[in-house]
């Protein structure tokens, strides 16, 4: 049996890994057979001798795999832009026997693979596919976000006005740890009373954490009226500019350390980094990939100049910090 669970979504991700968990039997017996591994470093025999070691007090044996299909995830060849992939990021070696083993696993044995994003051209996945349970999990956005947070308050029998479901889909976005955290507190906060926007305002400790992300994706992806939105958004809820200065120059730290730390597993990044969650890591991650070192060394610059210019008297602080983050955006 064999799960290919994926996506960026990593709350409703860990909800199907336990749904997965309890249709095998009773969980503290399964977790005496339950091993996790690393597959940024694992080897197929690894894996083999894993899956086939029979199971103990339990009827199955449940193996999960972290991170095996990243690594072999197609990536532009550096030397010819935009013209197909490098031998060397394509190619399975070991791993092209892995459907082979599937097809002969134990019938006690029960594999799940997760993964962050990961595009559909994956090698690994094209292979395993035919062979597994695939399900996605993108970001939730938009709409579909939105049926999210007002069926959550609704399964804890609580209710929530419109204008508070925006709100909250604007202020936090897809990290649904931090909405579900948020969607919580609003509920002991509002007992037996509909969920206000202001409720949200006055109660959302995430707001400026989630907004500060926000923006720094707008501006590696160079969204300039995006970037512009969220850094009013930004003080207005009362953040200082020499806090959102701060708080970018943290975020392009994490992803020059991610860039020069690359060559570790994705535990050894979680703690170097000294990150929160697994969200945090997938998003510092996935930004380092827009960037190369000399595209962080000139960033780090631009935010050098923001900082004598306002220790220096030559820009207001916020004036100083909207020049930034136009410049940022715009290179």
């Amino acid at each position: 049996m064999l799960y290919i669970l994926y996506g960026q979504d990593d709350f409703s991700l860990y909800q199907a890994l336990e749904e997965i968990k309890a249709e095998l039997g009773n969980r503290e017996m399964l977790a005496v057979s339950t091993t996790k591994l690393d597959g940024e470093r694992l080897s197929l025999n690894e894996l083999r001798d894993n899956c086939n070691i029979a199971p103990f007090l339990s009827p199955r044996r449940l193996v999960i795999v972290n991170h095996l299909l990243s690594r072999f995830e197609p990536r532009q060849s550096k030397s010819r832009p935009g013209k197909g992939m490098t031998k060397f990021e394509t190619e399975l070696g070991e791993w092209e026997g892995l459907p082979f083993y599937i097809k002969q696993m134990p019938e006690t044995a029960v594999l799940v693979l997760i993964e962050g994003k990961i595009s559909g051209n994956n090698p690994l996945l094209k292979k395993l596919s035919p062979l597994a349970e695939v399900r996605t999990f993108p970001l939730l956005r938009g709409r579909s976000l939105k049926i999210w947070i007002q069926q959550r308050v609704t399964n804890e029998s609580g209710s929530i006005t419109p204008q508070a479901v925006d709100l909250l889909a604007e202020l936090i976005g897809g990290n649904l740890w931090a909405m579900s955290n948020e969607t919580e507190k609003l509920l002991l906060y509002a007992p037996g009373r509909p969920i206000s926007e202001d409720d949200v305002r006055q109660l959302a400790s995430y707001v400026q954490e989630a907004s500060i992300f926000l923006l720094v994706d707008a501006i590696l992806e160079g969204q300039i009226k995006t970037a512009q939105r969220l850094l009013h958004q930004l003080y207005q809820e009362g953040a200082s500019p020499t806090y959102i200065l701060a708080m970018i120059t943290r975020q392009f730290r994490l992803i020059a350390l991610s860039k020069e730390l690359s060559g570790l597993s994705r535990q050894e990044l979680h703690d170097k980094l000294g990150l929160a969650s697994s969200y945090s890591l997938d998003k510092t991650l996935n930004q380092a990939k827009l960037y190369d070192l000399e595209q962080v060394r000139e960033a780090y610059g631009k935010l050098l100049e923001a900082d004598l210019g306002i220790k220096t008297g030559k820009y207001n602080d916020q004036l100083a910090v909207e020049l930034l983050v136009t410049e940022l955006t715009s290179s």
